[in-house]
């Protein structure tokens, strides 16, 4: 087998030849990928209308789960991001900043005490109190809680007792009173904050259902109630979700009428828009030049919090401890790791599959963060072929047979399954070059379950640790807070790897510890983390995603940060 850089470029020019023939075809989609632009304003000399509904257009249908203690989709939490409020929001700095409480916080750092808004309506004309969001952190750590949020009260005092069924209630959770809260935390950390759960549920709403039935509630799935500046009116499966203005919300009357949530075929956007029939809209990097066409839309991109990786399976998680466990073996050699990354000509796929809306990655926390690496810093895995065969061959895995294919270090055949989610023919394309490219090197390695997967289904596949994803593409979007623990501690539910190393979690828990009050030495131990995960490769970090929207003139009062678009939603308004 004689593979060369030629040949992987043909396959290249194969694939976008394809993929640019299925977008002349009506079809313009792409990955969903995030970077740089504040929100760009359109001068108009129309004047804002109260009043009329906008239409956000998705490529994917909800799962119609409404409260985000049990949701997983990301167009549920586009429409909860109508509906819901939190404790806190976060500002263009990425900072922590008051929403619906203020907070406290004690000398020893350990307890924080919340003091709710008065006079907060819940969409059935309920009030708010500090009760309600107890009772979310409560439901959060009860033993038949089947969501996938404990990680976010866990670190209360007395959290883990409940979950794990010797208390009641969970011991660090004290109201003073109906709109005072105090919580109490196990240990000083500095992100205590920032990992707590924001998010109340309306206790009265729920009353009456067993926490083991509630996720699949009438109550969660077809009549939710939100704090938000828009409320649920009807739902219909696959097509589309609407909301109504509701006049109480506590920050002021919106100025739209409503919102509707709507599938769009990805390769009807730009008529849709053209139409006015959407208005605003989470683009694929494919779109852009056929959308920038139009009169009628802007596009507007951020520096993001995202990036995409291919994931690598060291064992799997023991439901029952909720602990990771180490036990599968096909990627424990470094070398083999570090010859997968630069077997991959990462700035080609960019330019062929993201338009070049992304930039190389070598960490796995963005470069919007003021923890992240500087590059200089990092081992950058620029492509090369040759470096790859000759860590393989280094590590044992060297041909024996003559097939074309290397074995492993015992002369057993080895081969890697490979997963990737189904969506437009960028993702079918993609796919096929990592997969083409670890076979140049003479890795063989094929498509799990021969065919694309359905992204519900292959999130479940990753969630029950299935045997066939061996290797998986994934993205991931770090929120607000600069700590990757969610993803990358050793006991973390996302930690699809399952990967588990003691120095990966020393460092992981001495950058929230009380040392790392002190600023400075926080990106220091963060810095360390990064060049250790850099070397070692427990996953293989592809690029990080730009955030790219597609926005109707007619509709104004949009801000886009690093977090994404919904920041003061009840602004939204008409211009004509």
């Amino acid at each position: 087998m004689k593979k060369t850089k030629t040949l992987w470029s043909l396959l290249l020019m194969l694939v976008m030849a394809l993929f640019l023939a299925a977008c002349n075809n009506d079809s313009s989609t792409t990955d969903k990928d995030k970077e740089t632009d504040k929100e760009t304003p359109v001068t108009t000399t129309t004047d804002a209308k109260a009043g009329g509904v906008v239409t956000f257009g998705t490529d994917q249908a909800p799962e119609g789960v409404y409260d985000p203690a049990y949701a997983g989709s990301i167009v549920d939490s586009y429409i909860q991001g109508f509906m819901m409020e939190g404790i806190y929001d976060v500002n263009d700095e990425l900072e922590y900043v008051p929403n619906l409480a203020k907070w406290d916080i004690s000398e020893d750092k350990l307890t924080y005490t919340f003091n709710f808004e008065k006079g907060v309506k819940w969409h059935n004309g309920e009030e708010l109190t500090g009760e309600d969001w107890v009772f979310a952190l409560e439901t959060l750590a009860d033993p038949d809680y089947d969501g996938p949020r404990f990680n976010y009260v866990e670190g209360v005092k007395g959290a883990k007792a409940k979950k794990e069924g010797k208390a009641d209630k969970i011991e660090g959770i004290e109201v003073v009173d109906p709109y005072t809260i105090k919580v109490t935390f196990e240990e000083v950390k500095i992100n205590n904050l920032e990992s707590l759960w924001s998010n109340p549920m309306p206790k009265k709403h729920y009353e009456g259902i067993a926490v083991k039935d509630l996720g699949e509630s009438k109550q969660v799935r077809e009549n939710p109630v939100g704090l938000g500046p828009f409320k649920v009116k009807k739902v219909v499966d696959g097509e589309y979700s609407e909301l109504e203005r509701f006049d109480d919300y506590w920050k002021g009357k919106p100025t739209l009428d409503g919102v509707i949530v709507k599938v769009i075929d990805p390769s009807l956007a730009a008529g849709a828009f053209q139409n006015g029939e959407i208005d605003i809209m989470d683009i694929r990097p494919q779109s852009v030049k056929e959308l920038s066409a139009l009169s009628n839309v802007r596009i507007e991109e951020t520096t993001g919090v995202g990036y995409s990786y291919i994931g690598l399976r060291f064992g799997h998680r023991d439901q029952a401890t909720l602990k990771n466990v180490a036990d599968f073996d096909k990627f424990n050699s470094k070398e083999l790791r570090q010859a997968l990354l630069y077997a991959l000509n990462r700035p080609a796929m960019i330019d062929a599959f993201l338009e070049g809306k992304a930039e190389v990655a070598n960490t796995v926390i963005p470069v919007t963060f003021w923890t992240a690496a500087d590059a200089s810093d990092l081992n950058a895995y620029d492509f090369n072929v040759d470096k790859a065969k000759e860590l393989l061959k280094t590590a044992g895995y060297v041909d024996k047979d003559g097939d074309g294919f290397v074995e492993d270090p015992q002369g057993k055949p080895f081969k890697i399954s490979f997963g990737h989610y189904a969506g437009p023919a960028a993702f079918e394309g993609r796919s096929q070059a990592i997969i083409q490219s670890w076979n140049d090197i003479g890795v063989k390695t094929e498509l799990a379950t021969g065919s694309l997967v359905e992204f519900n289904l292959y999130n479940e596949m990753k969630d029950n640790d299935d045997a066939a994803l061996e290797a998986f593409f994934g993205s991931w979007s770090m929120g607000s807070d600069p700590d990757p623990s969610g993803l990358w501690a050793n006991d973390a539910e996302w930690n699809y790897g399952r990967y588990v190393d003691e120095e990966n979690d020393k460092l992981l828990k001495e950058a929230l510890s009380e040392k790392a009050f002190d600023q400075d030495y926080r990106k220091k131990v963060y810095v360390d983390w990064q060049k250790y995960f850099n070397e070692e490769l427990p996953a293989l970090p592809l690029w990080e995603n730009l955030d790219l929207y597609g926005i109707n003139n007619r509709l104004q009062g949009v801000h886009i940060n690093a977090v994404g678009f919904q920041t003061d939603v009840y602004k939204w308004h008409i211009v004509e």
